[in-house]
């Protein structure tokens, strides 16, 4: 009797330990939740792309099957000097996505910021020229096949949607878009190439985008997709003004992507939109006022927004490729520094413990099935 016990023991122990391994393996996920809908990708810094945090690490595998390199594939890190490129670091990105079989995406080609200096001391039109065509052509060559989507140019729009006065438009006119895209598709005829910016979804800056997909695509150059950066706030934009840009764009032919998503839980100065990081103001304890943890209420009206954003997205996921968050947790977002350094900002699903939060519930609940 005690033998029979004892192997009944045993093989009860034997079948928790099955069902908690496939719970495990079948654990919900962003990705697997939203598998059929679009992609659900993250921004990965540096430590994260050389896989530094096993926790992190872990993280992202389970959850995203999309990234795309916060930093370092920025102009001033990929081609620091006239006849110096450095691939050591998007090489290792290139690797991680494809091991975890994620989709790749390339950020970003043509910049005005985060240039290295010398591209900023070119005044010549020849120069200039030259310059595009080695950087894009290279950086696309290099990676043909691997990386499988591009922001092309990046942020060449004011806020009423008047061309950025940057180093590219006055030294190349507004033919500079055009060139951008020509060769982006020369080197990668199968990569898709997009349009990125912030505030894109506000009227003046949309109609400023839709004109100039327009031209670069009248001229001859290949634009697959616009890229709304999602840079949002927990009250605006609002989500009917979103759902006009989702519609908008689409009707051009183009895919939508939200490429930079994070809501910002603090106050800005002066209602600061957008994302251009060049701006920067003082601090003050009312600026910062949860530098210890959020309050429960404000994680309700996050956890809201974020169902509310994914719930438009749902209705139209048709048009939407891709859903990308700007980090993988709280502790890591750009939005901590900006536009004000110090602060403790908590615009992602995931807590600086990697915990996920209410929001990341609320997003996941839109999805659930009843038996």
């Amino acid at each position: 009797m005690r033998l029979t016990n004892h192997y009944l023991l045993l093989l009860s122990l034997i079948i928790l330990g099955s069902c908690n391994a496939k719970k495990e393996k079948n654990a919900v996920s962003l990705k697997d939740s939203y598998k059929n809908d679009f992609y659900i990708g993250t921004a990965l810094d540096t430590n994260q792309i050389k896989e530094k945090n096993v926790k992190e690490d872990s993280l992202i595998k389970k959850e995203f099957n999309a990234i795309t390199a916060e930093n370092i594939m920025k102009s001033m890190y990929m081609h620091p000097a006239k006849d110096k490129y450095d691939f050591a670091l998007s090489d290792k990105f290139v690797v991680y996505g494809e091991k975890n079989k994620m989709f790749v995406h390339g950020h970003t080609l043509i910049w005005h910021s985060q240039l290295a200096p010398w591209m900023t001391e070119i005044k010549d039109s020849t120069e200039m020229k030259a310059f595009m065509k080695d950087h894009i052509t290279t950086i696309v060559s290099k990676y043909k096949g691997r990386i499988d989507s591009w922001d092309v140019v990046n942020e060449a729009l004011n806020e009423d949607g008047t061309l950025r006065k940057s180093v590219f438009l006055n030294t190349l006119g507004e033919q500079y878009l055009v060139d951008a895209f020509k060769l982006a598709a020369a080197a990668d005829p199968k990569a898709d190439l997009y349009y990125n910016d912030y505030n894109n979804e506000e009227p003046a800056k949309r109609e400023g985008n839709i004109n100039l997909i327009k031209k670069i695509k009248a001229a001859g150059g290949k634009v697959d997709g616009v890229g709304i950066q999602a840079h949002w706030r927990l009250d605006s934009p609002s989500i009917e003004m979103i759902e006009e840009s989702i519609l908008a764009y689409s009707a051009l032919g183009l895919k939508v992507a939200f490429t930079e998503l994070d809501i910002t839980v603090l106050p800005n100065p002066w209602d600061l939109k957008g994302a251009d990081i060049n701006q920067n103001f003082e601090g003050s304890a009312k600026m910062n006022p949860y530098p210890e943890k959020l309050p429960d209420s404000v994680q309700v009206k996050l956890a809201e927004r974020y169902a509310s954003i994914f719930k438009l997205f749902l209705k139209h996921k048709d048009k939407i490729s891709r859903v990308t968050l700007w980090g993988v947790h709280d502790g890591q977002s750009w939005l901590n520094d900006w536009p004000i350094k110090g602060r403790t900002n908590y615009p992602l699903l995931f807590d600086k413990e990697l915990k996920p939060k209410k929001a990341y519930q609320s997003v996941l609940k839109l999805k659930e099935t009843k038996e």
